[in-house]
């Protein structure tokens, strides 16, 4: 009998474990199409190379989730830490791209060609907004009021290849960081507060998905019976 309820929980963990790793995977395997598209090759050569660059990157990334740790408490700071530092550690043995990294690679992509300096800023404000990101200071009001101030004095609309009205604007955008504290020498700083919020947020998905996970099996009649597994004692490596 207590090899049977050992055996089940075994189970539940094997299956919520499954479920986290769908989820820890497909987190990275979005970052691995990186840059994997080559240039000037057709058809079945370009499927294969990038095929081959995908799957060495995801090699590598289950690499590290074999070696490292994760405790899944996006109420402890350690552990949020920690994942953030394993997370890391997979973008730079895989070559994948940090958050940062990734939105100002979307800015540059999304804004390319862009002639007007007030549709970037809306352009700016809807990436922020599909990333899920929150602009809790409200730089995005105080840059718009900038612009209006802007365009009201060279009375017209800014364009970006105005060197004078985008000298202004800049000038106008040091006013705001200032008052708001933001200083360049701070940016990997605050980058790393954008990774840990990340990492927590992906902690809080993992341990939602692994409780429901375990609510699924536990109304299967072979399991009715059993407690549910903590999940901050589910380890990824076991199943790997």
């Amino acid at each position: 009998m207590a090899l049977a309820s050992r055996l089940a929980s075994k189970s539940k963990q094997l299956y919520a474990c499954n479920v986290l790793l769908q989820r820890e995977h497909a987190v990275p395997v979005r970052y691995f199409a990186k840059e994997a598209a080559p240039a000037a090759l057709k058809g079945d050569e370009m499927l294969k190379n990038i095929f081959l660059e995908v799957k060495k990157k995801f090699d590598t990334a289950i690499g590290v989730l074999r070696k490292e740790k994760i405790t899944i408490e996006p109420d402890d700071p350690a552990a949020v830490q920690n994942y953030a530092r394993v997370m890391k550690t997979v973008r730079e043995k895989a070559d994948l791209f940090s958050e940062s990294q990734r939105i100002q690679y979307t800015i540059q992509t999304r804004t390319q060609g862009i002639p007007d300096a007030r549709t970037y800023l809306l352009t700016l404000k809807e990436i922020r907004i599909r990333r899920g990101l929150t602009d809790e200071l409200g730089a995005e009001a105080m840059m718009m009021d900038a612009l209006e101030k802007v365009e009201k004095e060279i009375k017209k609309p800014l364009m970006r290849n105005d060197k004078k009205g985008m000298a202004l604007l800049m000038a106008e955008f040091d006013k705001i960081n200032k008052k708001l504290g933001i200083r360049r020498e701070d940016l990997p700083k605050y980058e790393e507060q954008l990774e840990l919020k990340i990492a927590k947020a992906q902690l809080e998905e993992l341990k939602k998905e692994a409780l429901e996970a375990m609510e699924t099996q536990k109304k299967r009649e072979e399991f009715k019976d059993e407690e549910m597994v903590d999940v901050k004692s589910l380890d990824i490596r076991n199943f790997l």
